[in-house]
């Protein structure tokens, strides 16, 4: 049986074969597009967020502009995105709370990040790294999905998944690898009916247990 790092070393190299470059998914041109971006993607799709973004950004490309747009016109902007009520409000007082707190910037550290309201962990990590270049691990459910397949981690968390991911992998090939795992995942790896012999990396990194799980879908 390969060492989970041996099996983590390969899989980096051969995703550094398969995407040497990683464009960020979402579209933006400074951190707080980002961020807003970042948070509209919950239960979303990136290519969704992407359709809305720029009309929103035009109207409201800072945080003032955004608390003049207010809830009902950040709603009109993105109503075609998933939790778009809840959404809305929140990017309403996430941008009051930058002018309030922090000058009307995002602010740089994890926890002033979470501390914004509708941003969890993993947006915030998405922005750390993306953002400011911070070596993290932003787990979404690609990433989650395939570090149980692979045999990397447990599986139980996104928490759990976050911190095995983190002990197996360079701090310095955090933010370029989170990417080519999500982009291979969509591009090879569905959730569901997914020929593991047949994947380039499944076909030898699936465990036996989770095998026989899809098996049994």
């Amino acid at each position: 049986m390969m060492k989970r790092k041996d099996k983590a070393d390969r899989i980096a190299a051969l995703l550094e074969v398969l995407y040497p470059e990683t464009p960020i998914p979402l579209d933006h041109d400074n951190p707080f597009e980002l961020l807003i971006a970042v948070l509209l993607s919950a239960q979303s799709t990136d290519k969704k967020v992407n359709e809305v973004t720029p009309a929103l950004f035009r109207k409201a490309p800072t945080p003032e502009a955004m608390v003049a747009l207010g809830a009902e016109g950040i709603l009109h902007c993105i109503r075609e995105v998933g939790l778009a009520p809840t959404k809305s409000k929140n990017v309403a007082k996430l941008s009051q709370q930058l002018i309030d707190e922090h000058d009307g910037e995002v602010p740089n550290s994890f926890e002033a990040l979470e501390a914004l309201p509708g941003v969890g962990h993993k947006t915030a990590s998405v922005v750390m790294s993306q953002a400011f270049g911070v070596p993290a691990f932003p787990v979404d459910t690609h990433i989650h999905r395939l570090a149980a397949r692979w045999g990397l981690s447990s599986g139980k968390n996104v928490e759990t998944t976050e911190r095995d991911l983190k002990k197996i992998f360079p701090r310095a090939h955090w933010n370029k690898l989170h990417l080519q795992i999500i982009f291979f995942g969509r591009e090879h790896c569905p959730a569901r009916n997914h020929d593991l012999s047949q994947c380039p990396i499944c076909g030898w990194a699936a465990t036996k247990k989770r095998i026989a799980m899809e098996q049994k879908r």
